[in-house]
């Protein structure tokens, strides 16, 4: 199969669409927000992404046959910035490399590691005669420190209504280096939706610890050990009825589900009729997440986040023994699919 390469400039980028590439199934429209990010949106006959190509490779939205896959959030479009809480308005995004997740009081690594806002070195796309892949590339070099190179990208094929993320890591430090990542996927809360997966329930347990941006409420507490006593039976949430106890989030975290399945397959069914889905291999992804909140700001249903470890920072990884260490010149490769079934 003949594939072409086609490296873009950021001078490419104006705040007036441009139409890049067009043939019979895609559609590629190179633009830059009023915020001053670029991005490219890729479209194919069932849908649409929208990726901020040169911060972090963010997947800024997602829409499929009309619905709206996105997370609500309080962000009308990216800012330009290097910690993710201050464009938390995304589809996905890639949480790590050398550290993921919510640092603790201990932690000194940024809410969600330093590559999720990484300023991109190269950006270019990959053509073939059914996808089309939007690749990133950044080198991370810190004195006294470590060198990797990460590889973001994101492929839509034709006719499919399913993206694959994907993420390539090199380490290129001359010693050991410590890996942590998680395919970040912020899906839109669906009313009444229920959750499945080829994992047991319970396998889920849920978030005992409480990150520091997290204000928990009275009735809160009282929501979670009600969870609690469905845990200590062998069950978890399956469906989302009651919207007002998400107003501060419920995390669930699944650990070493590679003894349970070898592929992942996870959905949120609505009562509309259609369904999310997620689908990763356990042997690059041994944990898992389940993120539900739902408030005037922000609504999600994230019914499953492929993850390295807990997303509970470094500290907490490395003391359960869940870092990955990569060896000089060692390349990790991850790939999560998702989308509308």
């Amino acid at each position: 199969m003949v594939k072409t390469e086609i490296f873009l400039k950021r001078e490419y980028f104006s705040e007036t669409a441009t139409s890049f590439l067009q043939n019979d199934e895609f559609k590629v429209k190179l633009f830059r927000y009023p915020s001053g990010v670029e991005a490219i949106e890729l479209t194919n006959s069932r849908g649409k992404i929208v990726v901020l190509p040169y911060m972090g490779q963010i997947i800024w939205r997602a829409e499929f046959e009309g619905i709206d896959l996105t997370m609500k959030n309080m962000f009308s479009q990216p800012r330009r910035t290097h910690n993710m809480l201050d464009t938390y308005g995304c589809f996905a995004f890639h949480s790590g490399i050398l550290a993921s997740g919510c640092p603790s009081s201990e932690d000194t690594h940024p809410m969600h590691g330093e590559f999720c806002c990484a300023d991109m070195d190269k950006v270019w796309l990959e053509i073939d005669e059914d996808s089309v892949t939007i690749w990133g590339e950044y080198e991370y070099c810190q004195g006294f420190g470590f060198r990797y190179i990460a590889r973001p990208h994101v492929c839509l094929k034709a006719k499919d209504s399913k993206m694959t993320i994907g993420m390539q890591v090199k380490n290129t430090t001359s010693i050991e280096m410590p890996l942590q990542y998680i395919c970040h996927i912020n899906y839109a809360y669906v009313d009444k939706g229920e959750l499945f997966a080829n994992i047991p329930d319970s396998a889920f347990k849920l978030r005992e610890s409480i990150p520091s941006h997290i204000k928990p409420s009275k009735d809160w507490f009282v929501y979670t050990d009600e969870l609690k006593k469905m845990q200590a039976n062998g069950q978890t949430l399956t469906k989302l009825g009651n919207p007002e106890l998400y107003n501060t989030e419920i995390v669930f975290l699944a650990d070493d589900i590679d003894e349970y399945t070898d592929f992942v397959n996870a959905q949120i069914r609505s009562p509309q009729g259609y369904t999310f889905e997620t689908t990763f291999s356990t042997e690059q992804f041994k944990h898992a997440i389940r993120w539900i909140m739902y408030n005037g700001d922000q609504q999600v249903s994230s019914f499953i986040i492929p993850a390295t470890s807990r997303p509970e920072g470094f500290l907490a990884a490395k003391k359960a023994g869940h870092l990955i260490m990569l060896k000089p010149n060692e390349t990790k490769y991850f790939s999560v699919t998702t989308g509308l079934k």
